[in-house]
């Protein structure tokens, strides 16, 4: 039990780094476009990793440490779509389809955190294995605009 709750104060302590780590880098005006968005990959990459075996009695923790990572996936999304609005009416109107189905996955995961919110015993693999789903999707649909908008906004 011990080496159990170690190891969930270690994922803790490691998120919180992630997270510190996320806001330090949001805050650089420095970065260029490009920097940016392999940031956002890295924190992306490191969150889908997290998602793995967590039981029905993590639930909790599972839903909080999602809900955290679904507000970063906003908050990033929210920068991204700054920049497109920044640039050229062409490039705007070429991203704004891309960005609404990142919004409309975004908000599908929402729904499905929900669900995993409120899931009982007999449903959590499931629910949280449509939710790892969903989340994968979001990320590669991240991915997609973020790569779009670094090839087409380069600075």
């Amino acid at each position: 039990m011990k080496k159990k709750m170690k190891l969930t104060n270690n994922k803790a302590m490691a998120l919180t780094f992630l997270a510190v780590a996320a806001l330090t880098v949001g805050c650089n005006k420095e970065q260029t476009t490009a920097q940016q968005i392999d940031n956002i990959k890295a924190e992306t990459k490191a969150a889908a990793s997290d998602i793995k075996d967590y039981t029905y009695a993590q639930k909790g923790e599972f839903v909080e440490k999602m809900q955290a990572s679904l507000a970063q996936i906003n908050k990033d999304l929210e920068q991204l779509s700054a920049k497109v609005e920044k640039s050229a009416q062409a490039s705007r109107a070429e991203a704004k389809p891309k960005l609404d189905a990142l919004r409309e996955q975004t908000a599908k995961l929402t729904r499905q955190l929900d669900e995993a919110r409120n899931a009982p015993e007999s449903t959590w693999d499931s629910v949280k294995t449509s939710f790892k789903k969903g989340y994968n999707e979001v990320k590669d649909g991240f991915k997609e605009a973020s790569d779009w908008v670094s090839s087409k906004l380069s600075t």
